[in-house]
């Protein structure tokens, strides 16, 4: 997997589609790495240009000794797309991706085509909220990921997902994934996102087409999130999918891939 070295730590990120297309570029959720869009880029690869970060310290990406904040993480989405030479892309985040599609949207919106928010929120972490997610993070980081798995499927998976046998390969290869990860990079990330400051003063400056869609059963970041963003944001269409919890490009693949499609040939 290539890396690059930006901002003081080294990201790895993928590429595939023809490098002459537009660029879909994909940030992906807490706990997860760019792995979570394969559903998508399976499907978009022979007509866009297809690329994926993983966050410091997450995926394939090695822990750095800081910078885990969301504006850190942005300005590392800043300098791949510029050493890449892939301006203006559509951006595709998921939940922590979303912290930084926005910011990414408000602040350097010359660098977007276009805007997908899955699944995200605008806000900052409650306070019961944000430290339950410390204490989870300080255990796995003590004992291990699988230590805090009855607490933390919930919250990343949707009932009717997590009842499906079906989904059970999934879920058993994200853990797989997720047990290789270093456990402080994996603290150092949950903190980063308990602690992230909101972003809602600055919807009203994104510019560019917006598409915000989330799972009916999201616990993490619930519909009401998703329609605060739609509402602040000019022009942004909403779409909220059924029987689907938090990590939807996996749970409604299919669903998830038609809502894009759609969008990026209206915003291309």
């Amino acid at each position: 997997m290539p890396t690059i070295d930006v901002n003081g730590a080294r990201i790895a990120y993928t590429d595939t589609g023809p490098h002459d297309a537009p660029t879909v570029l994909f940030g992906h959720g807490l706990l997860f790495s760019g792995w979570m869009f394969h559903p998508q880029i399976a499907a978009l690869r022979e007509r866009y240009r297809c690329v994926t970060i993983d966050w410091r310290g997450q995926g394939a990406s090695p822990p750095a000794p800081a910078g885990y904040d969301m504006d850190t993480l942005t300005a590392d989405a800043v300098a791949l797309i510029e050493k890449l030479d892939l301006a203006p892309v559509h951006w595709v985040g998921l939940s922590m991706g979303g912290f930084v599609g926005q910011r990414l949207a408000a602040r350097h919106g010359e660098l977007l085509r276009s805007l997908t928010l899955l699944d995200t929120s605008a806000t900052a972490e409650g306070p019961r909220k944000a430290r339950r997610q410390k204490l989870l993070a300080r255990i796995q980081q003590l004992a291990g990921i699988k230590t805090v798995l009855p607490q933390v499927k919930p919250l990343l998976f949707g009932p009717v997902f997590l009842a499906d046998p079906a989904g059970q390969a999934i879920v058993d290869e994200w853990v797989r994934r997720i047990c290789r990860v270093d456990r402080g990079a994996v603290r150092r990330a949950v903190l980063g996102v308990a602690c992230r400051q909101p972003i809602t003063g600055e919807l009203a400056a994104i510019r560019v087409p917006t598409l915000v869609v989330v799972g009916a059963d999201d616990k993490a970041t619930p519909p009401p999130e998703s329609e605060r963003i739609a509402a602040a944001v000019s022009g942004a269409q909403l779409r909220i999918v059924p029987d689907c919890g938090h990590t939807s490009t996996l749970e409604q693949p299919e669903a998830i891939t038609a809502l894009l499609e759609k969008f990026l040939a209206g915003a291309c």
